[in-house]
């Protein structure tokens, strides 16, 4: 079967699915190819900032994850030994935001909302069951091999967009370095509907919790809180993910004896990561096949949401309004891959940083800094700004 559509997206996550149905929204014909039946159910990224609610309403999908999903303007740090709580309130930047939340809400929820969105609107395809085999790109498109459960397909698109995530297929036909480092410990993330909140006092939706012998951090979302710890360097796969290392960090946040049960127990490796260009030619990454970050924050989603966001204006605007191509790719290449290098991979780094380092009496260089700076308004609001995301999207308008 050959296919021709003016721009070819590939990876069916919140990502490429978000890019696929903003281009169509835009007028521009898209086909989305995603290598699973079905958007993949994958638990972790759960947290959506206010910019990117913002992109949310205007794709007409907020109301159905708002729908589905929890709020969270407050956030929490929390210091296990001592008991002290911080807390953070969104609402004191309700000024610069309409929406001065976090929203909880499985990625894979938005995936399958802007796929079923795409696939009614007459110039949007979703084809599932489509593995890339191979690309190439000449001066006037891309030619894209694909196979389906039934044969060789073959698409022409004037661009292709990868959003095939971290170990990204298009990527690695591009021979782009990927520079940065790998954690040498790996996050061990459960999941449980265990009433974790009747465990604590006032337990926030979103919490940090510092320790000097193990940090977490615990989310909720809609049914079940997601817990996230770093997995000790000596321990097998098969160790960290027994009922015997479920039970040691469950048991340790609740003070309970009993065995929890767990949904999801999933073991990570963690990278800081940004591809040395996001642009090569006609094919574009956006997402996790450009750039790579702990999750600590919240932002690997977000940005990469942030990217297509960005990219399908670029488009738009070569399509619609005539302007040069290589001007704007330039551009895409730039602004993100400058917020990738200097505001998501340096916070992270800082956010991770932060959470793990106690001083001698067991308080976390994050505690101290917040102490000082819920005293000082100007500095809590320079941060929830920075930790919201609106500050990274300032700062792209500004790089020209």
């Amino acid at each position: 079967m050959n296919l021709s559509s003016s721009v070819v997206v590939i990876g069916g996550g919140p990502v490429g699915a978000v890019a696929a149905l903003r281009l169509a929204q835009l007028g521009i014909d898209v086909t989305l190819l995603e290598q699973h039946a079905d958007c993949p159910e994958d638990m972790r990224a759960s947290t959506f900032h206010p910019p990117t609610l913002e992109m949310m309403q205007e794709l007409g999908l907020l109301d159905a994850l708002d729908a589905d999903g929890l709020r969270a303007p407050v956030y929490q740090y929390r210091n296990r030994r001592s008991g002290n709580v911080i807390e953070l309130d969104m609402s004191e930047i309700a000024d610069l935001t309409r929406f001065p939340w976090r929203l909880q809400c499985e990625q894979y929820k938005l995936a399958r909302l802007a796929t079923q969105a795409l696939s009614e609107l007459p110039n949007g395809r979703v084809l599932f069951q489509r593995r890339l085999l191979s690309f190439e790109q000449d001066e006037k498109g891309v030619s894209i091999h694909v196979e389906s459960p039934l044969e060789i397909e073959h698409l022409r698109a004037d661009y292709l967009i990868a959003a095939d995530g971290s170990s990204s297929t298009v990527r690695k036909w591009l021979d782009v370095a990927f520079s940065g480092f790998t954690y040498p410990e790996r996050f061990l993330t459960l999941s449980t509907a265990y009433p974790l909140e009747e465990c604590f006092d006032n337990l926030a939706k979103v919490n940090y919790i510092s320790d000097a012998d193990e940090w977490c951090v615990m989310l909720r979302v809609p049914t079940l809180w997601r817990i996230l710890v770093p997995a000790r360097g000596n321990e097998t796969d098969a160790e960290l993910l027994s009922d015997a290392r479920k039970d040691s960090v469950l048991q340790g946040l609740t003070g309970t004896q009993e065995s929890i049960t767990t949904y999801h127990r999933t073991l990570y490796r963690v990278h800081q990561r940004v591809a040395d260009s996001f642009r090569h030619g006609r094919v574009l990454l956006v997402g996790d096949s450009a750039h790579l970050n702990n999750p600590l924050g919240g932002f690997g989603m977000n940005s990469g949401i942030h990217d297509a966001w960005n990219l399908c204006e670029k488009l738009r605007r070569i399509y619609q309004e005539g302007a040069d191509a290589d001007r704007e790719l330039d551009h895409y290449d730039r602004q993100r891959r400058n917020i990738a290098m200097d505001f998501v991979q340096a916070q992270t780094i800082s956010n991770k940083k932060a959470i793990e380092s106690p001083d001698a009496n067991g308080v976390s260089e994050m505690e101290s800094h917040l102490a000082l700076m819920l005293k000082d308004e100007s500095a809590r609001r320079t941060y929830l700004e920075r930790q919201a995301m609106i500050q990274s999207l300032r700062r792209e308008s500004e790089i020209a």
